[in-house]
C-alpha cells in the first residue's frame, strides 16, 4: 500500500471523527500559534527599536564623565580632541539639561531644557520649520534663547505664533527663535516635546561649571569603534581612571540591544513549546485509542497479506497528517493574529517571516510522526489472531 493510499485512509479517517480530530490539534494549533506569533511580534519590535536608533544615528557615541579630584575635561578640551582627530570625529556636542518650570503667561509645565551646541540639529539630523537653530554666538554670548518643539509651540503660543516671544524657564525668559518639525503629533512626553538652549546658558542657569555628558558623532559607522577607542584613551589620560567614565555608542546599544531580544525570544518560544509537547503527547494517547478501537480491522488487514512495514505507516502517516493539518491551521492563525497584534500594539506592519512558518510547519509535522510511532509500532506489532478475536 503507498503514500497515497495512507494518506486518503488517513483523511477519511480524521474526516469521520472531527471533533475528536480538532481536540487532538489543538494542542499544535495553539503552540505553532503562539510561535509565529511571539517570533513575529518580538522581530517587529526589534526592527521597530533598530529603526529608530538608526534615525538618531548608529554613527553617534554617547560619552559620560564623572568629575574626580579637580580632573575633569572641558569642553574646549574636548573640542581640541575632535579637531586632532577628525579623520575619525565629525561633530561634537556638550549636553545639559536644566530641570524646572516651564511658563508663558497662565500657561505652565514641568519639563526640562536641554543644552547643546550649535552642532546638534545636524548631528541629531532635526529640521527646522520655522526661524533657525542655535548658532555659535549664542553658545559663546551665553543668549538666553530658545528652539522648542511642536508640543510647546501648541501649548503656549499657538500654530505658527511662537517665533520672537518669551517661554520661562525657571523665571528667566527665553525668546523662541525656532520650531522645530513635527514628529509625533505634538504629543506631551514624545520627541516633540523639547527645548534646547544654548549648553553654556545651560551651565549659567543650572549653577553648574563642568559639562560631565558629551554627544559625539563618527564621520560614519565604519569608524564608530575606533572613534569609541580614540575617545577611551583621551579620557583615559585625563581621568586616569576608567570607572570615570563611560563611552558607548549607539552601534554597541543596538547590538546590545538585539542580544537581548533574541535571548527573550528564545525564552519565550521554548514556553509556547511546552503546547506543542503537550499537543504530540494528545496525538500519541489518541493514537493509542484509535488502534486500540481498530484492532480487528488491523487483524483483517494482517490475515490478507498486509505487512508490519504496511500498518506502520497508515498509522504513523495518520499521525502526521493530523499533526500537519493542525500546524497549517496555527501558522494561518498566528500570522493573522501577529498582523493584527502588530498594527494594534506597535502600530507598524508585521510580517511573519517565511523561515518561522517553514520551522513551524517542519515541528509540526515532526511532533505527529514522533509521537505516532509508539502507537503506530503498537499497531503493527499487534498478532493477528488476537486481533482477529478481539471484541
Amino acid at each position: 500500500m503507498g503514500i497515497g493510499k495512507c494518506f486518503k485512509m488517513a483523511m477519511a479517517t480524521i474526516w469521520s471523527s472531527k471533533v475528536r480530530s480538532f481536540l487532538t490539534m489543538l494542542g499544535i494549533i495553539i503552540g505553532i500559534a503562539a510561535v509565529i506569533i511571539l517570533v513575529s511580534l518580538m522581530g517587529g519590535l526589534t526592527q521597530q527599536l533598530t529603526d529608530m536608533f538608526a534615525e538618531i544615528g548608529t554613527n553617534t557615541i554617547q560619552v559620560s564623565i564623572t568629575p574626580r579630584n579637580g580632573k575633569k575635561v572641558e569642553p574646549d578640551e574636548f573640542y581640541k580632541f575632535a579637531e586632532e582627530n577628525k579623520g575619525l570625529i565629525d561633530d561634537v556636542s556638550p549636553a545639559i539639561v536644566v530641570s524646572g518650570t516651564i511658563k508663558n503667561g497662565t500657561e505652565n509645565a514641568s519639563g526640562s531644557a536641554q543644552g547643546v551646541s550649535e552642532s546638534f540639529v545636524t548631528m541629531k539630523k532635526l529640521e527646522v520649520t520655522q526661524g533657525r537653530f542655535i548658532q555659535y554666538a549664542d553658545v559663546a554670548g551665553k543668549s538666553n534663547i530658545c528652539v522648542i518643539g511642536s508640543y510647546q509651540e501648541e501649548k503656549f503660543f499657538g500654530k505658527g505664533q511662537a517665533i520672537g516671544k518669551k517661554l520661562k524657564l525657571n523665571g528667566v525668559p527665553l525668546t523662541v527663535v525656532g520650531v522645530l518639525k513635527e514628529k509625533e503629533d505634538s504629543a506631551s512626553g514624545s520627541g516633540d516635546d523639547v527645548v534646547y538652549i544654548p549648553y553654556t546658558t545651560a551651565m549659567r542657569l543650572s549653577g553648574s561649571t563642568i559639562v560631565t555628558t558629551y554627544g559625539v558623532n563618527a564621520v560614519d559607522e565604519e569608524h564608530v569603534d575606533e572613534a569609541t577607542s580614540a575617545i577611551k584613551q583621551f579620557l583615559n589620560k585625563k581621568m586616569g581612571d576608567d570607572n570615570y567614565y563611560m563611552v558607548i555608542s549607539m552601534k554597541e546599544m543596538i547590538d546590545q540591544m538585539s542580544t537581548m531580544m533574541n535571548s527573550m525570544q528564545t525564552v519565550l518560544v521554548c514556553i509556547a513549546g511546552i503546547s506543542l509537547l503537550v499537543g504530540g503527547i494528545g496525538i500519541m494517547n489518541i493514537m493509542l485509542v484509535s488502534v486500540t478501537e481498530r484492532t480487528r480491522e488491523i487483524g483483517i488487514r494482517k490475515s490478507l497479506g498486509a505487512k508490519q512495514k504496511n500498518i506502520m505507516m497508515q498509522f504513523v502517516i495518520e499521525a502526521g497528517t493530523v499533526s500537519c493539518i493542525g500546524g497549517v491551521i496555527g501558522i494561518i492563525l498566528g500570522a493573522l493574529v501577529a498582523v493584527g497584534a502588530g498594527q494594534l500594539l506597535l502600530k507598524t506592519t508585521i510580517t511573519p517571516s517565511v523561515a518561522s512558518i517553514i520551522i513551524a510547519f517542519t515541528v509540526s509535522v515532526g511532533i505527529g510522526i514522533g509521537f505516532g510511532y509508539l502507537p503506530a509500532k503498537k499497531a503493527a506489532q499487534l498478532n493477528p489472531i488476537d486481533a482477529l478475536r478481539y471484541d
